[in-house]
């Protein structure tokens, strides 16, 4: 593997110089607008971002949160499955490509297999957002950006997907009626040759497109490894609760103009599910974790409570609770 590279800051500085020349106020009104946008139009027809000032304001205000949670799901693929080093990647729905940068800070520049960079594809149906995305990534040190093709293609109900090791859809599904958002999971399970990351948001709904997702990855033959220890049925019963993450993400002085208060960061809360394809033809191997800690953990004098998830192969698989005193030390 390529050593690592430092893609955070690269990103931070690249998208702090994209506001230079632009009015705070201009921006601020624009990613405003924006986020109304798409929370009243989730699955609008037209590009919601229509031009460069609206691509730059919108990617300095969202980009940052995008990555780190995509990151946080990548990192726990590549904890689960280290052998795992993709040779190309195709991230569908990127935009101005966080994901791309995500996989570049997990597994830097290129994959040790091939000798070379990463072969990149993103897909996006913004002809403005991949034209700032291949602008940003020009800059990077990493030869995967900057040799990424970026390509416009509309992401509708009939997806052709090129094969790529590793298959990303990120905080898409959600801007996708139902039919679309099956035909295009199945799309990326059969175009993935080692490993397909579907990642949305960390609310209700964005869980039950996640447990949509998950369910048809496992249907077409793929094994889950993160962050569930199981490929069986979700024990959540559905509308109780819902299984989400939190990666800390650091604010802007946009994100502080936008959403007031002054704390110098947020958490970006997301859920994910990582499958990948039995390692017989080729695939990464791994296993996943042996439990998962699905709720805070509860601290009392003398002990931890922990909530967990469980494989079905475990002696009390699903959902459970565990004790752990100082008697068990290191535990």
């Amino acid at each position: 593997m390529f050593a690592p590279l430092h893609i955070d800051e690269e990103l931070r500085d690249a998208l702090a110089r994209l506001l230079d020349g632009l009015p705070p106020r201009q921006a601020a009104g624009a990613v405003e607008r924006l986020i109304t946008g798409y929370r009243g139009n989730a699955s609008a027809a037209a590009p919601v971002l229509r031009d460069r000032g609206d691509v730059a304001a919108y990617a300095a205000y969202r980009m940052p949160a995008t990555f780190e949670a995509v990151r946080a799901a990548l990192d726990a693929l590549a904890d689960r499955a280290p052998h795992l080093d993709p040779a190309t990647h195709l991230d569908v729905g990127g935009g101005t490509g966080a994901a791309v940068w995500a996989a570049a800070a997990v597994w830097g520049d290129g994959a040790a297999d091939t000798g070379g960079a990463r072969a990149t594809t993103v897909l996006d149906r913004s002809a403005p957002a991949l034209a700032l995305g291949r602008e940003l990534a020009a800059g990077s040190a990493s030869a995967a950006l900057r040799g990424a093709e970026w390509r416009q293609e509309r992401i509708g109900a009939a997806p052709g997907l090129d094969a790529a090791d590793l298959v990303t859809v990120s905080y898409v599904l959600n801007e996708l009626p139902e039919d679309a958002r099956h035909a295009l999971v199945d799309a990326a399970a059969a175009a993935a040759r080692r490993a397909v990351v579907v990642v949305e948001p960390g609310t209700p709904d964005g869980y039950r497109r996640i447990i949509e997702a998950r369910g048809r990855l496992i249907g077409a033959g793929l094994r889950v490894l993160a962050p569930c220890p199981h490929s069986g049925a979700c024990p959540i019963e559905p509308g109780s609760d819902w299984c989400h993450f939190a990666a800390r993400v650091s604010r802007s002085s946009l994100h502080r103009q936008v959403k007031g208060g002054s704390l110098a960061y947020e958490d970006e809360k997301f859920s994910y599910v990582a499958a990948v394809r039995p390692g017989a033809d080729g695939g990464p191997g791994g296993t996943p974790a042996a439990a998962r800690i699905v709720r805070r953990p509860q601290i009392r004098k003398g002990q931890v409570l922990l909530d967990l998830c469980t494989g079905p192969d475990a002696e009390r698989g699903g959902l459970r609770r565990e004790t752990v005193t100082k008697r068990r030390g290191p535990a």
